[in-house]
């Protein structure tokens, strides 16, 4: 028997988990072929190499992101050989299972929640008596009538095969995100996420964990992540790991986590900022709201006391990024409240801040209770919210447009300091800036078309002229500055017009090479020459003393230049502000 397991990920970088597990945990009666494409991936072509393998079963794993995709490439295969037997799994055919068996004929199989010995079982019986009413777990089909059977027991996790060691996957550990799973459940209850509907906490066993973190590392793997719903449940769990990871990680590896930050003892935290190397963790925090309302209405508890603290600690000791996660469309919680939300945790400039829209996920507390609080939303997934009874569809149009240049100017970096000083000194509340500017963005068509790194400058000056805002040239010498040093060679044609005509740029140049110590102790010591300093360098005009206000915050207006010099041997750029040389 010839048994496919399959997936459309998301993207290419990304690994399906689920398959691995399935494939480890029949082994060795059932030799499962693993085939991972993406939702871009033409259908014809995933079509095409699935029939040529010649399956007598194919499971595919399903999620909100690939199950439309996933029924066509189903339908297609049916088409083709009604004979192949078709399996779904996974969170998205998890619930609703009648329905999706009523609706979609070409489904053969469904296998509800965990699914490792349930699929084992279910390929046992496929091969001998065809006796599926012995199967846990499953939906299928018996004279025409949709049978489901009841789940079993949860697998103790401590006696899972690892799903790591297939020399199939090794040539591609190092281009990819590689998961690792610890536990499985949550406990809490919040009643937007599927996790909510397991009871309790299961953890696999600690050392085989280990072990497949080393197998991954000695294999390549540079991306890490944990995919448990709260890593940092278990305290003691979690101080072992990090410590076992700064222990004995390898050079570029890193690794990320969810965590829940309210709970991040501080002691926690002050080891990993003396012990962490930088940049070898990451968290990813779900914040969602700060309504205390509306997190009392979806049953999630959160201290933003003590959540702030956690961040705040952990950004001070600059080792780790955050990504902070926030919900629009959770119940009661209005435009103003959102609004309120953002600012609260954009007051702690987390490196991301995503900006995503409430899911109707089947099986969810919010959809089952959709119509307490009105909701309109997607039939098809991903179920995204419409509208709701305190939030119209206005109001989600307008937050999509902050959330377009939330990801454009605050999450890509590219004008930190640019970004600071607007929501800081320009516009009322950072929302304000990203509202003001999304809804602009939107107006001008910008959101239809493309945008080179140049565009992007171009149309906030743009944006900005319009709203004829105070101290404009401080802003341009701030996106200058941001532009340069954010580049890795000299830009051949920047966003703006040269400050200084070819005779004053040879005039400057000169006064430098003959007065170097106006560009401080650091200039001195690269020891330009007069070729290099040409060939590698660029001099702008500054109305204000751009090194007082990097170190002080201050806006001093004064005539003042900027040298940006991109070193070729280490590939970075250094930066000289200097008062301007009479």
């Amino acid at each position: 028997m010839n048994v496919i397991c399959s997936t459309l990920n998301a993207k290419y970088i990304h690994t399906n988990l689920a398959i691995r597990y399935l494939k480890a945990y029949a082994a060795p009666e059932y030799n499962i072929q693993m085939k991972e494409y993406t939702i871009k991936d033409p259908v014809m072509n995933i079509v095409s190499d699935l029939y040529q393998a010649k399956p007598t079963v194919i499971g595919f794993s399903c999620y909100i992101w690939n199950i439309e995709e996933t029924l066509k490439v189903v339908n297609m295969i049916k088409k083709i050989d009604p004979s192949i037997l078709i399996v779904l799994g996974g969170p998205e055919v998890t619930y609703d299972t009648a329905e999706w068996m009523e609706k979609q004929p070409d489904i053969d199989f469904i296998v509800i929640g965990e699914g490792e010995q349930t699929f084992k079982q279910l390929l046992t019986e496929i091969q001998t008596t065809n006796n599926y009413d012995h199967v846990p777990g499953i939906a299928y089909r018996h004279n025409g009538e949709v049978m489901i059977t009841p789940q079993m027991n949860k697998l103790d996790l401590k006696e899972l095969p690892s799903p790591y060691r297939f020399p199939e996957d090794i040539g591609n550990l190092g281009k990819r995100v590689a998961y690792i799973e610890t536990s499985r459940g949550c406990p809490f209850s919040c009643q937007f996420c599927l996790s909510s509907i397991e009871v309790g906490v299961r953890y696999f066993d600690r050392e085989t964990i280990k072990e497949d973190i080393r197998y991954l590392m000695a294999n390549g793997a540079k991306t890490i992540k944990f995919v448990d719903r709260t890593f940092n449940i278990s305290r003691s769990y979690a101080m072992e790991m990090f410590r076992f990871l700064i222990d004995e990680h390898q050079p570029g590896t890193v690794f990320q986590f969810e965590i829940t930050a309210d709970i991040m003892r501080p002691e926690v935290i002050e080891f990993l900022n003396q012990e962490a190397p930088k940049g070898l963790f990451r968290f990813e925090i779900g914040v969602q709201s700060t309504n205390d309302y509306t997190n009392e209405l979806v049953m999630r508890k959160q201290n933003f006391t003590k959540l702030t603290r956690t961040v705040t600690m952990v950004k001070e000791g600059q080792k780790i990024d955050q990504h902070l996660d926030l919900i629009a469309g959770l119940p009661e919680e209005d435009y103003s409240s959102f609004r309120k939300t953002f600012n609260d945790v954009f007051e702690m400039r987390p490196e991301e801040l995503q900006l995503g829209f409430l899911k109707m996920l089947r099986g969810t507390g919010v959809r089952l209770r959709a119509s307490e609080h009105q909701y309109v939303y997607m039939d098809h997934s991903p179920y995204e919210i419409l509208s709701n009874n305190v939030l119209s569809f206005d109001d989600i149009v307008r937050i999509k447009q902050v959330e377009d240049v939330l990801e454009k100017y605050w999450n890509d970096h590219r004008m930190d300091w640019t970004v600071e000083y607007l929501v800081t000194n320009v516009f009322t509340s950072p929302f304000d800036f990203f509202q003001e500017f999304g809804s602009y963005w939107e107006e001008q068509g910008w959101s239809r078309i493309g945008h080179q790194l140049e565009d992007l400058f171009r149309r906030l000056h743009f944006f900005l002229e319009q709203k004829s805002v105070k101290n404009l040239d401080v802003i341009v010498g701030l996106m200058k500055y941001d532009y340069l040093k954010n580049h890795r060679y000299k830009p051949r044609k920047p966003w703006w017009e040269a400050s200084f005509d070819k005779s004053a740029r040879l005039q400057l140049y000169k006064q430098i090479i003959e007065n170097p110590t106006h560009l401080g102790q650091e200039y001195i010591e690269l020891h330009l020459d007069e070729k290099e300093l040409f060939k590698h360098t660029m001099l702008e005009e500054l109305s204000f003393d751009l090194a007082k206000y990097l170190t002080t915050g201050e806006i001093e207006k004064k005539s003042a230049c900027l040298l940006a010099y991109f070193e070729p041997s280490n590939d970075r750029t250094l930066i000289f502000p200097f008062k301007e040389l009479k």
